[in-house]
């Protein structure tokens, strides 16, 4: 945490519900009490391209965006897309990252050493695998909140505004699944 504000930046690829993610979050840190701010790309992601969000929030933040080698947290949802932010974590970030690969158009064959470059480059690398995520989430839309849910348990903001900013932000209908996915997140931090 640098002056008090908190730096999470949540990348993965379009239709795994990173901009949900990323409000859901947002919401959170506003309703816990801290100015909060967000900013995000999603340009291709209909199909299936690049979306990021930075998340910054603390007792004042002037600005949305996280500098290069300044987050705190590296949020994701797909393996690749992990490896193509790292620029903007450091060795002592902590990366939550998604065993998910979602080959990019245009690529023959998904790269190789993902994991070990990882562990290279930080000291707190967290995997989850989504064969296990599975056995206990309803739906695998839900693995987003359910990463979150791994997040809550390294950042210090109540669990009722957790429950107050899912039950705002997720589609009518769908708030047990989330929770629930939420719930069993936070067993595997």
């Amino acid at each position: 945490m640098n002056n008090g504000v908190h730096n999470i930046l949540m990348v993965g690829v379009g239709g795994q519900g990173i901009i949900l993610a990323s409000d859901i979050l947002t919401l959170t840190a506003m309703y816990s009490g801290y100015d909060a701010k967000k900013s995000e790309i999603h340009g291709m992601s209909q199909r299936g391209g690049s979306v990021f969000s930075h998340i910054r929030f603390g007792n004042k933040v002037h600005s949305p965006t996280i500098p290069e080698g300044g987050a705190h947290i590296l949020f994701s949802l797909e393996e690749m897309e992990t490896l193509r932010w790292l620029s903007y974590a450091s060795p002592e970030s902590l990366i939550i990252t998604l065993r998910t690969q979602i080959k990019p158009a245009m690529v023959e064959e998904y790269p190789a050493g993902i994991e070990e470059e990882l562990r290279k480059r930080s000291k707190k690398v967290k995997f989850l695998e989504p064969v296990e995520l599975r056995e206990d989430i309803d739906n695998i839309k839900f693995f987003n909140v359910a990463l979150l849910g791994v997040l809550s348990e390294h950042i210090d903001l109540p669990e009722k505004a957790w429950r107050q900013a899912i039950e705002k932000v997720v589609p009518k209908g769908s708030f047990d699944g989330n929770w629930k996915a939420f719930q069993t997140g936070k067993k595997y931090a």
